[in-house]
């Protein structure tokens, strides 16, 4: 019976470090998994917006910007309002629901870089009316788009492809020129976003019978993108420690 007892014992024993053990485990598992975040959220149609929260979680510490660096960040805050305005635009002319969940993605991903403003002290973080730019190439091309776009639906759509063509080219000649890595990281995904809605406008084209003619990329660098599926983005360390995973490319929301 003593026999008997002591195994009871002996059982009841192991399952209790064994379950602590397991808990621990868990409990690490899900710390581990809380340490990372993913900075961009990708709906089914294509959509791609910045998660506020979770890119203020992952900025680094870093020296000043250069002034070089700081005429990007406001040249860039000017081209995603462009975007924004322009499908804000387009969306109450078409009432096509593309335009309306773009150009609110379009908004985050300005105020994205209107964080960094703000992070390295900038006061030039303030934004004009639908339409309204401080840089006049803006302000032409708010209204040759918005004229273009209104044409028809089909016009519409190649307004929107052709702005997320022009953000492409402009996002990797700014990854070329800034050494910030906070600015390297938000510009990064910026341009996966910008990826993702051009693949989304050329989608509609298509569904259409329309085939679109790239502008600002070379036909190679077009269809390089177009062939490609939606990108989900990488997830990162909070409080910028490093980066964790592979990009992740599919439409599912993320």
């Amino acid at each position: 019976m003593r026999k008997k007892n002591r195994n009871l014992i002996t059982a009841g024993l192991f399952f209790s470090i064994l379950t602590g053990m397991l808990a621990c485990e868990k409990e690490q598992k899900s710390t581990d998994n809380d340490a990372y975040v993913n900075i961009l959220k990708v709906a089914g149609d294509g959509t791609t917006s910045v998660i506020q929260n979770n890119l203020e979680a992952v900025l680094m510490v870093t020296p000043a910007i250069s002034d070089d660096e700081l005429s990007i960040l406001l040249e860039m805050k000017e081209e995603e309002k462009l975007a924004r305005d322009v499908y804000m635009f387009l969306y109450q002319k078409w009432d096509s629901q593309i335009f309306g969940n773009i150009s609110k993605a379009e908004e985050r991903h300005m105020n994205a870089v209107i964080l960094l403003l703000k992070y390295y002290g900038s006061a030039d973080t303030l934004v004009g009316d639908a339409g309204v730019f401080t840089m006049e190439e803006f302000s032409i091309l708010y209204d040759n788009l918005t004229a273009a776009g209104s044409v028809s639906l089909e016009e519409a759509y190649k307004a929107g492809a052709l702005i997320e063509e022009m953000d492409i080219k402009d996002l990797i000649e700014a990854l070329n020129l800034v050494t910030n890595n906070n600015i390297i990281l938000v510009f990064e995904n910026l341009l996966k976003g910008s990826r993702n809605h051009l693949r989304a406008f050329v989608r509609k084209l298509t569904s259409l019978d329309i085939t679109y003619s790239p502008v600002y990329l070379s036909e190679d660098e077009f269809m390089q993108i177009i062939n490609s599926p939606m990108e989900k983005g990488n997830q990162y360390r909070r409080n910028g420690q490093e980066q964790h995973g592979k990009q992740g490319r599919n439409g599912r929301q993320g």
